[in-house]
């Protein structure tokens, strides 16, 4: 799965690397340890006023589909499966139409002792050259049926990371891993015309395996609570 991650550029290095055109709502600033049903921002493409646009915008970590009744249902929808996106009810239409990239520093996986006792040893997978990583995800936009139609804030825009088998140095560490996807197929990832199901498993089956580099950090990140560029230090 992916539960954390640091993000901790501003949003004018974010714009000028993954191209975004424009930028909606407040830079949230630097964070090393960004958890679910925290507000993140996210790279997405709208058609605005009858043109496509690029945009940086804040959506809501754990997806809300349109149709769910309760927003807390979005707790449990951190994460969508890569096997299953275009299947599942929750996720089949937003991997249809609404799919985003979720920059990121780097993120991070717990590995279980070989004992299967005592406490899992925190990695922070990252890429080898210090380039941002671009995790492949879904969104979706809920109606709160308690607001008016004025309301600046009736529409929650939320999102959920998608995961796939984690492989090569990943796979020892965690046996699940963020979709990552490389510069050449974020046009096409983001593209709200690409809308058939078999087209997107397709290109989902064109996306290369990553080669990231695991640094051992301390256990400090496993509580939200824990801010801090100390937190990605490697510990050996």
């Amino acid at each position: 799965m992916c539960g954390r991650y640091a993000s901790a550029r501003r949003d004018q290095e974010i714009a000028d690397r993954f191209r975004v055109a424009e930028l909606v709502g407040e830079d949230l600033g630097p964070s090393w340890n960004v958890a679910p049903t925290q507000d993140v921002r996210v790279v997405l493409e709208r058609e605005e006023s009858g043109q496509m646009a690029r945009q940086l915008r804040t959506v809501h970590w754990g997806l809300v589909p349109s149709w769910a009744k309760d927003p807390k249902i979005g707790s449990r929808m951190i994460n969508a499966r890569v096997e299953t996106i275009t299947e599942k009810p929750a996720f089949r239409r937003a991997a249809a139409r609404r799919r985003l990239i979720v920059p990121m520093d780097g993120y991070f996986e717990w590995q279980a002792p070989e004992s299967g006792r005592g406490r899992k040893q925190p990695f922070y997978l990252t890429d080898p050259d210090g380039a941002p990583l671009a995790a492949a995800g879904l969104y979706e936009l809920w109606r709160d049926p308690a607001k008016g139609d004025d309301a600046p804030d009736r529409w929650l825009w939320s999102m959920a990371v998608i995961t796939t088998d984690a492989t090569d140095t990943l796979g020892h560490i965690h046996d699940r891993s963020p979709l990552l996807l490389p510069g050449e197929l974020w046009g096409e990832w983001l593209d709200p015309g690409l809308t058939d199901a078999d087209d997107v498993d397709a290109l989902i089956a064109r996306i290369p395996e990553p080669h990231l580099m695991p640094v051992k950090v301390g256990v400090a990140v496993g509580n939200v609570r824990n801010n801090g560029p100390e937190l990605v230090r490697s510990v050996e």
